[in-house]
């Protein structure tokens, strides 16, 4: 199977562009930008409760840990969030309405109400990215996007495994894509 293709600055607008058509225009919006910022994976936002993201005063939390039961490999890790993640997930807040009381809940709440299934979240992915015309765009995109991105900022491989949660640094620069940006940089460190 094709790894799912790395996302450039374009096509990220045109996706977010897109969004912005559907019905569900914040909450797509914010996955969309919460798989790009963190590298989840589908499985793990489908999990997420709000209170894993929010603090009991509604604020976004800076970090927060997935509980082993979220993650594909059974291990719990620390997930960051940067200013840019925080600013939507205010703004998803404000229109989802949510309160401390809601620790529980589904932060992303399908058609239905509820938590999101793994296959329906990896299926909203497709759906954004087929409609937008990134045919080899994936689930896993957002996930690639982010740890090419950091690797490309100079990153160390460490430090996206951990991020990524990933056991192996083999597996971590299997998803790191090589592109003219970092060859280029690359040649300049001479």
């Amino acid at each position: 199977m094709a790894q799912a293709a790395t996302l450039n600055d374009a096509q990220i607008k045109r996706a977010l562009r897109y969004c912005q058509s559907r019905r569900y225009v914040i909450r797509d919006s914010t996955i969309l930008l919460f798989s790009l910022y963190t590298g989840l994976r589908a499985k793990e936002l489908a999990a997420l409760c709000v209170g894993d993201v929010y603090n009991e005063d509604g604020t976004v939390r800076t970090q927060f840990t997935l509980r082993a039961e979220q993650t594909k490999g059974s291990r719990t890790r620390t997930v960051f969030v940067n200013a840019a993640l925080t600013a939507q997930l205010l703004r998803y807040a404000a229109w989802r309405n949510i309160k401390p009381s809601l620790r529980t809940a589904a932060l992303f709440r399908s058609q239905k109400g509820n938590h999101f299934s793994a296959n329906t979240m990896c299926q909203l992915f497709l759906n954004i990215y087929k409609a937008c015309g990134l045919s080899d765009a994936s689930s896993h995109s957002g996930r690639r996007t982010f740890i090419t991105r950091l690797a490309n900022k100079g990153v160390g491989v460490r430090v996206l495994a951990a991020l990524a949660g990933h056991s192996s640094i083999a597996v971590t620069q299997k998803y790191i894509e090589i592109n003219d940006t970092q060859l280029a940089n690359a040649v300049e460190l001479l």
